[in-house]
């Protein structure tokens, strides 16, 4: 297989947006992507509540948009997912998606909706390693999905069960139903199935990474959040997420979802094998950890320790609810108030990319645009 390219630039508040459309450049949007066809935005909301490296950041998706745009790519549409735990509407809201997708005329659309999205049931060419198994009665995809490119906005940052999270956890989200927490246990494999799915479904894949921000320790949600100053962009999922760990400090080759989909030929894991153009990452391995919290250790009990071969009662019926009444209440009424938003706000006050993030809160970039417009 030739090797894959991955871009990656050190970028600046400044000047992120042109740096943004200067990296799809590099790792080759327009050959990635059918022209004349819809491009679906999957941005990523890991947590409603705009806690740093978490989420799809405002810059990340305003430059994939202005770059998409210049390149000729002109109908787009946003498409939403809820969680368990996320809230697509406040997510959306509270990290600044909605003023950018008004100013730019994007359409969301939400695949929980009825009205919006159908849910049809896909059989893969590909063989599954486990989704066949997880859903014997068959796998449903947003039928939304089929014949669109789509462009993924992943986070640099760490996961309790998969190590990292990326581009290829990204489709978790858009592409399986609302019933997604049955798949835990086997969360690498699933993963895998689901970039086999997307190869098939899809006119064109490409994902824009952002780093500015990353997230060190138990996430996808309760970090430590770590200034970076870093955007990647490719069109291999596979090659991305691998460039991603490395820069973290990981193996990739060690992360099973990385690995696996390497070895199925859905993309390149391997570091060796990985071009990288634009900056000198060659350097750069910054030490992060996963460790854990108090509400994945719950997790690791129910879907690898001894209580595994009995989650289907707890996760297939009604008992579930206690389940997500309990991550609301850890993440929502416990996290945020007491501890991650004074994390949020030290980190808006304190850093240029909180900052920033201030200034899509009030508008104040739109202003600043039409000044060096105007120029």
């Amino acid at each position: 297989m030739a090797k894959s390219k991955v871009a990656v630039l050190k970028t600046r508040p400044e000047t992120v947006l042109e740096d943004v459309e200067r990296l799809m450049q590099l790792a080759g949007i327009e050959q990635a992507l059918e022209k004349g066809t819809t491009t679906i935005l999957k941005d990523n909301i890991s947590w409603h509540f705009p806690f740093p490296a978490a989420n799809t950041t405002p810059w990340q998706m305003e430059g994939t948009i202005l770059a998409l745009q210049n390149a000729g790519f002109h109908d787009l549409v946003c498409v939403q997912n809820k969680t368990v735990v996320t809230d697509a509407f406040k997510g959306e809201d509270l990290n600044n998606y909605k003023p950018i997708l008004k100013r730019y005329k994007i359409p969301v659309l939400y695949n929980f909706r009825e009205s919006d999205i159908r849910w049809i049931e896909y059989k893969p060419k590909a063989t599954m390693r486990v989704l066949d198994r997880i859903y014997p009665e068959g796998i449903t995809i947003p039928e939304y999905f089929l014949g669109r490119n789509i462009v993924h906005l992943p986070t640099v940052k760490c996961h309790i069960y998969t190590t990292t999270t990326g581009a290829m956890k990204n489709a978790f989200g858009g592409l399986l139903n609302n019933k997604r927490h049955y798949t835990h246990t086997w969360i690498h494999k699933t993963l895998v199935d689901l970039l086999a799915i997307q190869k098939e479904i899809h006119t064109g894949i490409f994902a824009v990474m952002d780093g500015t921000t990353a997230g060190n320790g138990p996430g996808p949600r309760t970090m430590f959040p770590v200034v970076k100053d870093y955007m990647l962009a490719s069109a291999d999922q596979v090659a991305i997420d691998a460039v991603s760990a490395k820069m973290m400090g990981f193996d990739p080759m060690s992360i099973e979802y990385i690995n696996v989909a390497h070895q199925d030929k859905l993309g390149i894991g391997d570091p060796r094998e990985i071009e990288i153009v634009g900056d000198d990452i060659s350097r750069e391995s910054w030490g992060f950890h996963v460790g854990d919290n108090g509400a994945s250790l719950v997790g690791d009990i129910m879907w690898y320790g001894p209580l595994k071969g009995i989650q289907k009662l707890f996760f297939h019926t009604p008992l579930v609810g206690i389940f997500i009444l309990g991550s609301e209440a850890y993440h929502d009424y416990y996290r945020w108030p007491l501890k991650d938003r004074k994390v949020f706000e030290q980190w808006k006050r304190e850093t240029h990319w909180g900052k920033l993030f201030q200034k899509y809160e009030t508008g104040e970039v739109w202003a600043e645009q039409e000044v060096v417009g105007q120029r």
